[in-house]
C-alpha cells in the first residue's frame, strides 16, 4: 500500500490540449500492473478540450460547477456536479466549463501498454462550443 498526500502542485493543462485556462492534479497515475489514470481538472469559465479519443474510453465524474460536453455528430450536453459521463473507446469528444462557469470533473482512463492515453484532433471552434448554449442536461 502506498499513500499519497495532496494536494500535489497543480499545473497548467497545455495549451495544444486545452482552450482558456485549465489546471490538472494528478490522482493516480498508473504503477506497477495497473494503467488507471485518474485525474482532477479544474477548467475556468470558457475553458474546454480540443477534439480527443482514449483507446479504452473514459469516465468524468463532476466534482464541482457546470459543464459541456460532446461527442462528434452530437449533441452538446450541460452537466454538473454529480454527473458521470462514460466515453466509448475511440469516441471523439470534447468536454469543458460552461461560458460563465468553473468546472471541476475527474477524469479516468485506462493507458495503453505503450503509454498512449488520448489522441488529439482540432480545438473546438468557438462556434462549435457556442452551437446551443442552451444545452440539455446529460441524462
Amino acid at each position: 500500500m502506498r499513500v499519497s498526500r495532496l494536494p500535489q502542485p497543480s499545473t497548467a493543462a497545455p495549451s495544444e490540449w486545452v482552450e482558456g485556462a485549465a489546471w490538472v492534479d494528478e490522482i493516480a497515475t498508473p504503477e506497477g500492473q495497473s494503467r488507471f489514470r485518474v485525474d482532477s481538472v479544474h477548467f475556468a469559465p470558457g475553458a474546454r478540450t480540443a477534439w480527443h479519443s482514449h483507446p479504452f474510453g473514459q469516465v468524468l465524474y463532476v466534482t464541482q460547477g457546470a459543464g459541456l460536453v460532446q461527442s462528434r455528430g452530437g449533441e452538446v450536453h450541460s452537466i454538473r456536479a454529480g454527473d458521470s459521463v462514460r466515453i466509448a473507446p475511440g469516441e471523439w469528444h470534447w468536454h469543458g466549463a460552461s461560458p460563465t462557469t468553473f468546472m471541476t470533473h475527474l477524469a479516468i482512463q485506462e493507458v495503453a501498454d505503450d503509454g498512449t492515453e488520448a489522441e488529439r484532433g482540432a480545438p473546438v471552434t468557438e462556434s462549435e462550443y457556442t452551437a446551443d448554449t442552451a444545452a440539455p442536461p446529460l441524462r
